[in-house]
């Protein structure tokens, strides 16, 4: 029998599992509770900024779902834009790349499920033998990928945040999530951003394009950028605390109103009062599209955080390896593919009863993965947020000499680690 690997979860993390998985060489079943992959990424958009080049090029030579970055860089909008306190990013387009990526997926021989809510597990002793969803339908295989998230579900945005405000998640229509760590008994870890409050506010919402002003459309249709200033009364420095995107948490967002262009409006602040927003000129008429009640709240995240080793196997487990947020307190798709590639190959290895692969801490790939373990283990560090864009990691990169645009030095970086060029892709 073919060794089988099963992923839940098809946000960025999970597909970038489920293909590097299937490049190894073994079978591979992909479970997605709604109705289309991606999650966070489908009213995400920013690639590329800040260290996210660096990271995005080390994972295009390590290959398997180090491949989903061409695919980001194909439904691009804009290329190598600056906004407050970024460079060089691209925005893709929110409205083409989920289709792009079921094809890639199809295309590796990926046996993608959606609508297939998990929600227990079958445990024997340390290991995982089989997922039960909704339907009461059994899922069996050799090893599991945990890239369920940590946003929702409702009750955890109610008592938490502001309530449920109907974001891209859409637990009201497909369930909420359900974590295969804390079902298989794991203690999971809570993020603190606010005193004695766990868990972070999703750091972004998303406006109808064609309720702008032509002047605002036609900025961001030839800039990607639209910088807004607030009036006086509207500005509220102290909302930035209660960001996850830590990395966009700088006074600009706060004075101002910053839009991004990647298919929708994307406003880079948690939520913005719809008529205090309306007061803006050139906003009058602006609609939310995610999420829907985006002037009064915004989703909850890093409630669930599986704690886990370097290789991304998952604390207790033998064969239930985690990827994305579940991973660490990562924000970003960035984030989520190159731990969702390691994490699918090593389920792949786990399989076939290899030794599991370890990134070296000279990739900034390898780094991140590596201190952001560490960093969750202390109450410090759950207060921060990490990422190759800003805040804390972005920090150790520049000092640490990990940020580079230069492709030649990602190349001879990579060579040096003695790993194959295109590992990743390779069948095991």
């Amino acid at each position: 029998m073919p060794k089988k690997v099963i992923v839940t979860g098809g946000g960025w993390a999970g597909c970038a599992a489920a293909l590097s998985a299937a490049r190894a060489g073994v079978e591979v079943q992909l479970l997605e509770k709604t109705d289309m992959l991606l999650g966070a990424g489908l009213v995400g958009g920013i690639m590329r900024n800040n260290g996210r080049h660096t990271a995005a090029e080390e994972a295009l030579r390590l290959g398997g779902g180090g491949e989903l970055f061409a695919l980001t860089d194909q439904a691009a909008r804009h290329e190598n834009i600056s906004f407050p306190g970024h460079d060089h990013a691209n925005l893709y387009d929110i409205t083409l790349i989920e289709p792009l990526v079921l094809r890639h997926l199809h295309d590796a021989g990926v046996d993608v499920h959606l609508e297939r809510r998990v929600v227990d597990v079958e445990l024997d002793t340390d290991r995982i033998s089989a997922l039960i969803d909704e339907d009461g339908h059994t899922h069996r295989a050799d090893a599991f990928v945990d890239a369920t998230g940590t946003s929702g579900p409702m009750g955890n945005c109610t008592r938490y945040g502001n309530g449920c405000v109907m974001c891209i998640q859409r637990c009201p229509a497909f369930g909420p999530r359900v974590s295969l760590a804390a079902r298989a008994g794991v203690r999971e870890l809570m993020a603190i951003k606010r005193p004695d409050v766990p868990g972070a506010m999703s750091g972004s919402g998303k406006l109808n394009k064609e309720s702008l002003s032509q002047d605002i459309r036609d900025a961001l249709d030839e800039t990607g950028v639209a910088v807004l200033p607030l009036p006086q009364d509207l500005i509220q420095q102290g909302k930035l605390g209660t960001k996850a995107c830590q990395q966009y948490a700088l006074p600009d967002y706060a004075d101002n109103v910053v839009l991004l262009d990647t298919g929708h409006a994307k406003l880079m602040t948690p939520y913005f009062p719809l008529q205090e927003l309306r007061r803006i000129p050139g906003l009058e008429r602006a609609r939310f599209e995610d999420p829907y009640a985006g002037g009064r709240g915004n989703s909850i995240r890093f409630t669930a955080v599986a704690p886990r080793d370097n290789s991304l196997l998952v604390d207790g487990l033998s064969n239930l390896f985690c990827a994305g947020e579940k991973a660490g307190i990562y924000i970003g798709h960035t984030e989520a593919m190159v731990t969702g590639m390691l994490a699918g190959h090593n389920a792949a290895r786990q399989t076939l009863d290899l030794e599991l692969l370890e990134l070296p801490r000279s990739l900034a790939i390898g780094d991140f993965i590596a201190s952001g373990r560490e960093e969750i283990l202390t109450r410090q560090g759950l207060e921060k947020s990490y990422t190759f864009a800003g805040s804390v990691f972005f920090e150790r990169m520049q000092k640490r000499g990990l940020y580079t645009t230069d492709s030649d030095v990602v190349d001879r970086r990579v060579e040096e680690t003695g790993l194959v060029r295109g590992v990743f892709s390779k069948p095991l």
